[in-house]
């Protein structure tokens, strides 16, 4: 659409058929946005220096502070200028996610999103052209010369002036992530697209691209067990998380549920599953919580007593009795309990302790939910500078750049903060088209 408006033609290549064009953003559902004041559907203030600690907090520091800055200062120009382009909001979700000061959520989400931008694109001329895999861009005299792609059961290729890459990571490829994570990522689940496969990512590396991030580094939540293995979405996602017990299959706990508001912590469980037994992990919880969370698309095992729970789990009930016991025997006073806010409602003399919302699990029913790896995106990406542009060496490619989730590593070095990738795709890929015309001009 930037590019669009200073006059380029462009021609989008969709790997994805049109249903399920516009790659993870259609399973988003807010951006995280500066702010100094009430904006949009978004309340008081958000400055740069809270955003940035955020972010510090969640990447123990592993981010480009100075690329960072500048998403993070551009994002707050970014909700008027998607109202410009069609995208509507609502007033922030409540419950664990406590981001009505922080992120912008979209009316509809991310499909709302994505059907929105492309209304606007046809508007402005863009060409969008689905089933259209990329399958090799052709370096020559540090420039893009040619981009080959399968459509219709042919190849066939243009010659573009400029190009943005916008394909995202290598998460789809089980083989990809298998390689780098060893045979435990074979029970990964894939909550976005199953479009996102590396393809262009693994050409453009291959022609000695510059690249960034460690390939075992990702965004990864955990999400239901019974998730499909890809395209489950943000509907999977499970945010009781705060308010449980998590147990491994030997029914033992192995860290703090509450050890940090939710949307600063959700992305580490991914990883935490990952390091347990058969990938496997479950949450438990009693009456008292069942309201305090959103519920997953699938309804949890229900059950009228702890060893009856972990039977119907396939836990040792035996095993899980002495781990709830011992819990509940470490809470304390929990007239504190805010299921909103840090409350310091914490465990005494238990390990590992629960620093936060520590109620005890004693009021049946009692609820649970299996917990798998969901893997949203993979770090591993292309190097790029403040202007979103590619380099070989320390050259830079004069006509290519990169956008999103591709480029993300860039920015992010492991974890993740709630809405931080739309902030990245959004702020990076208007100046990628900014960048990329002001070339082709």
């Amino acid at each position: 659409m930037t590019a669009a408006e200073s006059g380029a033609r462009v021609i989008i290549l969709e790997a994805a058929p049109k249903p399920m064009r516009g790659g993870n953003s259609r399973h988003t559902r807010n951006f995280r946005c500066m702010h100094s004041g009430p904006l949009g559907p978004l309340v008081e203030s958000y400055t740069e220096e809270e955003y940035l600690a955020d972010l510090l907090k969640v990447t123990g520091g592993k981010t480009d502070e100075s690329m960072a800055r500048m998403v993070i200062r551009a994002s707050e120009g970014c909700l008027p200028w998607m109202e410009e382009h069609g995208v509507r909001f609502q007033p922030s979700l409540s419950g664990t996610l406590s981001l009505a000061r922080t992120n912008a959520f979209f009316l509809g989400g991310g499909k709302s999103l994505v059907n929105a931008y492309y209304r606007t694109a046809a508007g402005l001329g863009v060409e969008a052209r689905y089933d259209a895999k990329v399958s090799h861009l052709e370096l020559s005299d540090n420039r893009v010369e040619r981009v080959d792609f399968e459509q219709g059961g042919q190849t066939q290729s243009i010659n573009p002036k400029c190009v943005v890459v916008a394909s995202g990571g290598f998460q789809a490829d089980i083989d990809w992530l298998a390689r780098a994570w060893g045979p435990a990522a074979r029970n990964f689940l894939i909550r976005g697209t199953p479009y996102n496969r590396g393809e262009v990512l693994a050409d453009l590396l291959d022609q000695g691209v510059e690249q960034i991030g460690d390939p075992t580094q990702c965004h990864a939540v955990a999400i239901d067990g019974r998730a499909p293995q890809y395209d489950g979405g943000i509907v999977t996602r499970l945010d009781c998380v705060p308010f449980s017990i998590v147990v491994n299959k030997d029914a033992e706990r192995f860290y703090d549920e509450g050890e940090d508001v939710w949307p600063k912590r959700y992305a580490i469980w991914g990883r935490l599953v990952a390091d347990q037994p058969d990938q496997i992990g479950y949450s438990i919880i009693d009456s008292k919580s069942f309201e305090l969370f959103m519920p997953s698309v699938f309804p949890p095992i229900k059950a009228d007593s702890i060893e009856e729970l972990a039977n119907k789990l396939g836990l040792p009930s035996e095993k899980l009795r002495t781990t709830v016991d011992a819990f509940n025997a470490a809470c304390g006073d929990a007239s504190g309990f805010h299921p909103t806010e840090l409350d310091g409602v914490a465990t005494s003399a238990l390990s590992p302790a629960k620093t936060n919302w520590a109620q005890p699990i004693d009021t049946p029913p009692y609820y649970g939910y299996s917990l798998k790896t969901g893997v949203t995106f993979t770090y591993l990406g292309l190097k790029v500078d403040e202007r979103a542009q590619c380099s070989i060496g320390n050259q830079p490619i004069a006509n290519l750049w990169a956008a999103g989730e591709t480029m993300a590593g860039s920015i992010l070095g492991q974890g993740y903060l709630a809405g931080f990738g739309m902030t990245i795709g959004t702020v990076m890929g208007r100046i990628a088209g900014k960048e990329a015309v002001a070339h082709a001009n």
